[in-house]
């Protein structure tokens, strides 16, 4: 008896609508940086510095960039303190807060995928 269960057929239409809505999401959270930052703001509000210096490697330019997307996709709200020296602080909003089962499954397999590479090459 084969034990690999079969796998559900769908429909076209049904199969176009997964991967639009995967594309949909992709081109809201996709890349190397939004996610995160994301986690990066997951403790609380920080100003510009602060999450650069929490997301390793990510360049001022591209960082601004992820920002400014992140808050038109209404992930991250940017507050602007106008007291001497201006304060600019980014928060998550919430609704952020839609994207943690996606996060802690992407968190879950990569650590099982790590581990998988890790003993695939002892």
């Amino acid at each position: 008896m084969n034990t690999i269960e079969a796998k559900q057929v769908h429909s076209p239409a049904a199969c176009n609508g997964k991967l639009n809505a995967l594309g949909d999401a992709l081109y809201v959270i996709g890349g190397k940086w939004k996610l995160r930052i994301i986690i990066a703001l997951q403790d609380g509000k920080k100003r510009f510095n602060e999450i650069q210096r929490t997301v390793p490697g990510i360049s001022a330019r591209v960082l601004s960039h992820e920002l400014k997307e992140l808050e038109l996709n209404g992930f991250v709200r940017r507050m602007v303190y106008t007291e001497s020296p201006v304060v600019i602080e980014y928060e998550l909003t919430g609704y952020s807060d839609t994207l943690e089962q996606v996060l802690d499954s992407l968190v879950s397999w990569g650590e099982m995928h790590r581990e998988k590479l890790r003993v695939e090459r002892q």
